[in-house]
């Protein structure tokens, strides 16, 4: 089948929180949003046809997944990166975000510290500091456009404020690192050693660029919890549809519990017929996709380095949001964030949301059309050339 990621659908209208709240937060409504990371693409249409089945039954009952659900994930995961879950540790949660706030209860006490690796996605700090435990933070080392990992850092953090839990972000959002198997394998060592369970969310792993492979930390790690979810691979966010692994059977018990005591239960019925038609019949789509966000990075690319070398692209190994450096025009991140929407006309994402380690970045999500990408880039330039600077 060919896929069509030319067509640029209004989105006005729907509830998007990406398109129809800009005045609720803030912002002018004539802004032309590439912030929140979903994709301005429909659902692959072997997904709508299995949804559109299900609506024209007409019953939305109380649903549970059979053998078929697991088993489409654990080949999933089995074929793109060699690692089968089995039945048992499959955890299914509403998001990735509610399972970080629930682990985040199971594996730690009120007062307990937890670390993570800024400038990192922002509910990372919000679930840590909301749920009452201490936040201690690895920043990563930004050198030369690259990020690595301060290893002197995060041992030391973990010993002083001894650290009980780990939140890691793998592909990492929003600095764009896929971390290598020695670098899994150096934190793994450290955390096993000192007692700390990692939660490695792995959301966009199935968006890993040419050069780059994810390596899913299950498999190098046994007493990790790895969060997944079909809902940026497949723009479903919206359904709610998460898939956590727990190989543990101790910290898998655990986690159930507080799921428990949250008092939620099955998930939404369309987000698990959903989720299942992704993996069994998502392949191909991704494939097309994938190529056509390659596409779209190049193009990027090249943009900026003839039209705006300024503006620094930290270069992407794993997902569809693009981390930009600002800091050659000298703008505090107030000017920066003014002049983006009061010149440029853009909603971006704010680098100081990542974290203050995010000071004089941006980030843009490169998923939609072509023809709404280069208007983008366009403003950009509009607002960063000539008289503007």
């Amino acid at each position: 089948m060919k896929y069509d990621f030319e067509a640029v659908i209004d989105r006005h209208g729907t509830n998007s929180l990406k398109y129809d709240f800009a005045r609720e937060r803030g912002r002018p409504e004539d802004l032309l949003p590439l912030w929140v990371a979903d994709m301005d693409f429909p659902a692959p249409p072997e997904i709508l046809a299995d949804l559109r089945q299900a609506v024209e039954h007409g019953i939305f009952g109380y649903s549970e997944a059979k053998d078929d659900y697991y088993e489409a994930v654990a080949a999933w995961f089995a074929s793109y990166f060699s690692y089968r879950p089995g039945r048992r540790e499959i955890v299914k949660t509403p998001g990735v975000v509610f399972a970080l706030a629930q682990a985040i209860r199971a594996y730690t006490r009120p007062g307990e510290a937890v670390m993570i690796q800024p400038p990192v996605y922002y509910p990372f700090h919000n679930c840590v500091r909301d749920n009452g435990r201490v936040l201690v933070t690895n920043p990563l080392v930004y050198d030369a456009g690259r990020y690595a990992i301060d290893f002197e850092d995060f041992e030391r953090k973990i010993e002083e404020y001894r650290v009980k839990m780990f939140l890691l972000c793998n592909p990492h959002n929003p600095v764009g690192r896929v971390w290598t198997r020695n670098e899994l394998e150096a934190m793994n060592e450290i955390c096993g050693r000192r007692g700390v369970i990692i939660l490695s969310d792995e959301i966009h792993c199935d968006f890993v660029w040419p050069g780059q492979a994810h390596i899913c930390l299950a498999a190098l790690n046994e007493n990790a919890v790895v969060a997944t979810a079909p809902s940026k691979t497949f723009n479903l966010a919206g359904l709610q549809i998460a898939n956590i692994f727990v190989k543990n059977k101790a910290l898998r018990e655990k986690l159930k519990t507080e799921i428990n005591r949250s008092g939620y239960s099955q998930l939404n019925t369309l987000g698990l017929i959903a989720g299942q038609s992704a993996y069994a019949k998502g392949g191909p789509w991704l494939a097309a996709l994938k190529s056509y966000l390659e596409e779209n990075i190049r193009f990027t690319r090249l943009f900026l380095k003839e039209r705006l070398p300024r503006i620094r692209l930290v270069e992407p190994e794993g997902t569809y949001l693009l981390w930009l450096d600002f800091s050659a025009y000298g703008l505090t991140q107030a000017e920066l964030d003014n002049r983006m929407t009061g010149r440029a006309k853009l909603w971006l994402d704010s680098g100081t949301m990542f974290g203050p380690e995010g000071e004089n970045f941006q980030r843009v999500n490169i998923a939609c059309p072509k023809t709404t990408l280069t208007l983008a880039l366009g403003r950009l330039e509009s607002a960063f050339t000539g008289e503007n600077i």
